[in-house]
């Protein structure tokens, strides 16, 4: 059965407009997982420009809710993540200036950075991903530094799609990264730009086992209701 994760990191940007408590996003978790999402997701980033600490503590701290949060390598966000202690952690490149995540971990560049962050998440017992473009090669060195699972940055895809334009190689390459990372033991998530059409080609793929949805449901819900818009998604990827 694939799993469907609800990013709710805008229901921030949100409140944050207006520099006051409504839309709460620690309702909002609550809510989404009434409504059949599998488990939440929140983004802490350094600047704190959804998601502040605050949101995150009480967010993982609600009993019977699965919490995926995703992270940067900075020093200072990682120990947090620590005294937080969500159930799941995704590790994610970072950019100041970005507006949203531009694409995978540059593995290379940080392998023994990211492979002690890892460690320091197990020990700890919390089930660790990496965010990471869709290439055999990171694929090969995500399994290299022992982590639990990889989600597949599906942005290129997304905006082939929307485009209209071609998309069976990048589909075709993404095919191909999850069946090698799902023989390597590696569970595979799918997450970035994805809105019915996109997450409907991936379902194809029968290794992808989450995914990992923010942006456009949330948009999609000011015309057609947060639960509405879960629900189709959720049989979408029946």
């Amino acid at each position: 059965m694939k799993r469907l994760g609800i990013n709710i990191d805008h229901i921030a940007t949100l409140r944050n407009a207006r520099g006051e408590e409504h839309p709460n996003p620690v309702y909002a978790a609550k809510f989404v997982n009434q409504y059949g999402a599998d488990s939440v997701t929140i983004h802490l980033r350094e600047d704190r420009r959804h998601i502040k600490d605050l949101d995150a503590k009480q967010i993982c701290a609600i009993k019977k809710l699965l919490v995926n949060l995703e992270i940067s390598t900075n020093s200072k966000i990682v120990k947090k993540a620590l005294q937080i202690k969500p159930n799941f952690i995704c590790i994610v490149p970072e950019n100041r200036k970005e507006i949203t995540t531009e694409g995978g971990l540059n593995l290379n560049k940080n392998k023994n950075k990211i492979k002690k962050i890892i460690k320091r998440f197990k020990r700890k017992k919390i089930r660790t991903s990496l965010f990471i473009n869709a290439t055999l090669n990171d694929i090969k060195i995500s399994n290299e530094l022992k982590v639990d699972c990889i989600e597949l940055h599906t942005g290129n895809l997304a905006n082939l799609v929307k485009a209209k334009k071609n998309f069976s190689k990048e589909l075709y390459r993404i095919k191909k990264c999850s069946i090698l990372a799902n023989k390597l033991g590696l569970e595979v998530h799918a997450g970035h730009g994805l809105d019915y059409k996109t997450t409907k080609i991936l379902t194809a793929i029968k290794e992808i086992k989450e995914f990992n949805i923010g942006h456009f449901i949330i948009g999609e819900s000011i015309f057609y209701s947060l639960s509405k818009v879960i629900k189709k998604f959720k049989k979408i990827i029946r």
